[in-house]
């Protein structure tokens, strides 16, 4: 098995080089002649965990992630870890001087909450975890970068896993107190807030077996963990609203993976299978707060409540909301924040365990073989998708103020990254024209990422940013890549 997966990110390595030499062919030169609105925001984005390192210092407690890595190596590639990652708890002026000369008007990172609450609970307030995110909004803003926080970015504090982390609906009061510390202490500075990233890789890491916890409760905990998301976000939202918006003035949503299912023929059949999954993933969270309607869309809770019948169980494994809560969750935003790398071919047929949220949809999903690959053998390049799935928030919430809070492509440590900025200039070109054409609301675009960084279960070997991160160096000494210019010269124009 360890040759096989070894033998398999070779290929991958292989096919990604390929792709990045065609593209070096037909990107002799930058195309940054890609039109967008006056006073529209472009961002790039990082993670706590992804670049902070200092994993055990100045007080911070122990996360999911540190007991994984620690505890079981073997889970991540080559039993790498997040220890030092970029180690941006001791670099992060040099990040903002980074951010800064490329010309970014924005940059969204998250919070550790183990940084600042070590036990996960407000009991004790680490005053060095607030400092050091201080001294980081401080310097953004010194250097004219607005900073966008991410509340929580998969790095839940270990002791509150110990107690079913997003399984135990206590997770909601936790959560909300850890969003009061946050909002008191850098809500009179921040104005753009997300409370959480990516509901469903979250909710999957429950699910399956991917990313931590990783506790492989296919079809059950991965629909619980997605409901105490939801009442969490709202939870905060209402708080802010309540205590904090009259005087801070602040935004607020939670960023939203946003893949998007494309029919694998023109059939009917094909066309509803697609739509069904769009619903399974992009409407299992954004239904219950940017509808009309609230809850969670019809066609997930019809047929996940029939398969629960059949499989005999006394109640649907899809929970339910009470009225009051579904008050509460819907309308809790203001704006749609979204995260968008690829897409996917949808077809109808049993598929996945037994049970889990892809048998549920009774779809098939494929990718086409002439898509472009990347790094990341999740991640095939499919830019139109990018534009579908714009327009298909736009058609089904009434065409709300989106903001793209992540967009990338993986490589492996090449800085002539011309397959980067390929993908970077078709993508970028389907966005304008979504809102040029087809009238998406679009607001702001972010890049990810800054900096090479800890890839989850990919370890170092693939990576998104736009600077390389010498791992290999205790330093670990940064260098702007070719796309990094791209940037800098796509946003130089649009001023």
């Amino acid at each position: 098995m360890k040759y096989y997966i070894i033998l398999s990110l070779l290929i991958v390595i292989a096919i990604s080089c390929i792709y990045c030499t065609q593209s070096l062919n037909h990107n002799d030169t930058m195309n940054v002649n890609i039109p967008f609105p006056n006073g529209f925001y472009f961002s790039v984005a990082t993670s706590s965990y992804q670049i902070e390192g200092a994993w055990n210092e100045s007080g911070k407690g122990e996360n999911i992630w540190d007991r994984m890595v620690h505890t079981n190596p073997s889970f991540v590639y080559n039993e790498e870890n997040g220890d030092v990652a970029c180690d941006s708890y001791h670099k992060y002026k040099e990040d903002v001087q980074l951010i800064k000369d490329i010309g970014f008007e924005f940059y969204r990172f998250s919070l550790s909450w183990s940084r600042i609450l070590p036990s996960g609970t407000k009991e004790y307030i680490n005053q060095a975890g607030i400092d050091y995110y201080n001294n980081l909004i401080d310097e953004l803003l010194a250097n004219s970068i607005q900073p966008m926080v991410t509340i929580y970015h998969f790095d839940l504090p270990q002791p509150l896993e110990d107690l079913g982390g997003w399984l135990n609906s206590l997770i909601i009061l936790y959560f909300e107190e850890y969003a009061e510390v946050v909002f008191s202490a850098f809500g009179d500075r921040v104005k753009w807030w997300l409370t959480i990233n990516e509901p469903i890789t979250i909710s999957d890491g429950y699910g399956g077996t991917n990313l931590a916890p990783a506790l492989n409760l296919h079809g059950t905990g991965d629909y619980l963990a997605g409901h105490n998301l939801l009442r969490a976000h709202a939870t905060a939202y209402r708080l802010y609203d309540r205590l904090f918006k009259p005087k801070q003035k602040g935004r607020v949503s939670f960023s939203m993976n946003g893949p998007f299912a494309f029919p694998l023929s023109d059939s009917v059949e094909d066309k509803i299978a697609a739509e069904r999954w769009n619903q399974f993933s992009l409407g299992w969270f954004l239904h219950p707060v940017y509808s009309v309607t609230g809850d969670y869309p019809p066609v997930m809770r019809d047929y996940v409540d029939r398969n629960s019948a059949y499989e005999g169980l006394p109640i649907s494994r899809l929970p339910y909301f009470t009225e009051q809560e579904i008050n509460e969750i819907q309308g809790t935003y203001d704006f749609l924040a979204l995260n968008h790398y690829t897409s996917s071919l949808a077809t109808n047929g049993v598929s996945g365990q037994q049970p889990s949220r892809l048998r549920d949809a009774n779809v098939k999903l494929f990718v086409d073989i002439n898509w472009p690959t990347s790094q990341s053998p999740w991640l095939r390049v499919v830019p139109v998708g990018f534009r579908g799935v714009l327009n298909w928030v736009k058609d089904h919430y009434n065409n709300p103020e989106v903001f793209v809070t992540e967009n990338g492509f993986s490589d492996l440590n090449i800085t002539q990254d011309y397959g980067r900025i390929s993908y970077y200039q078709t993508y970028l070109s389907n966005l304008s024209a979504a809102i040029y054409e087809d009238g998406c609301n679009v607001i702001g675009y972010t890049a990810w990422g800054l900096l090479d960084d800890f890839e989850w279960r990919a370890g170092y070997s693939q990576q998104f940013g736009l600077v390389h991160v010498d791992f290999n160096d205790p330093n670990r000494p940064r260098k702007k890549k070719a796309s990094a210019e791209f940037f800098r010269k796509l946003i130089a124009r649009q001023k």
